[in-house]
C-alpha cells in the first residue's frame, strides 16, 4: 500500500455555510481542483467548489454544511492516493517522499531527520530535526543536499 499524498490542510471555517479555508501544499489551486474527493481524518470529502484565497483557497465540500462542522475539521489534512497524481518530472518530488527521511553527514553519520519543508518564495528549505530536539533549516538545493536511496546527505557547512 502506498502512502497518500497531502495536498492541503483545513485552516478554518469561512463564513457560516460550511466553506473552509485551506492551506495548500499542492503546486497550485489547479492541482487541488483536479481531484473530486479527499480523505480527511478517516472520512471522504467530496469537493463541490474551490476558489483562490489570500492564504491558499476556499473550498466547499458536499458533506460539510455549516460553520460548526467546518470548524471541527480545522487542522485536518486533505490527502489523495499517490496513484491519482501525475508522474513526476526530472528533479521533482512530493514532500511526502522527503519528510521523515534520515539526514546524514558526508561520512554517513546520522545528523537527524527531515521534519518539514518550507518555502518562503526563494525555494524549498528543509527543516531538519536534530537528535537533541533542536532544528536547523537548510536550503534544499544541489550544493547543500544530495539524495541517496532512503536518506539525504547534507554538506556540514550548512549546519554551522
Amino acid at each position: 500500500m502506498t502512502k497518500p499524498v497531502t495536498l492541503a490542510a483545513v485552516a478554518g471555517a469561512h463564513g457560516i455555510t460550511g466553506e473552509m479555508r485551506l492551506k495548500l501544499f499542492a503546486q497550485s489551486i489547479e492541482s487541488l481542483s483536479a481531484h473530486k474527493a479527499f480523505e480527511a481524518g478517516g472520512r471522504t470529502l467530496t469537493l463541490k467548489s474551490l476558489r483562490p484565497d489570500k492564504i491558499g483557497a476556499v473550498a466547499r465540500f458536499a458533506e460539510i454544511t455549516d460553520r460548526t462542522a467546518a470548524e471541527k475539521l480545522r487542522g485536518t489534512l486533505l490527502t489523495v492516493p499517490r496513484e491519482s497524481l501525475p508522474p513526476l518530472g526530472e528533479g521533482e518530488y512530493y514532500h511526502a517522499d522527503i519528510i521523515g527521511l534520515t539526514v546524514l553527514g558526508p561520512d554517513g553519520a546520522p545528523i537527524g531527520t527531515v521534519g518539514g519543508i518550507e518555502n518562503y518564495g526563494a525555494g524549498d528549505i528543509l527543516d531538519i530535526t536534530l537528535p537533541d530536539g533542536k532544528s536547523v533549516m537548510v536550503p534544499f538545493r544541489p550544493d547543500a543536499v544530495t539524495q541517496q536511496a532512503e536518506a539525504l546527505v547534507i554538506d556540514p557547512i550548512w549546519l554551522e
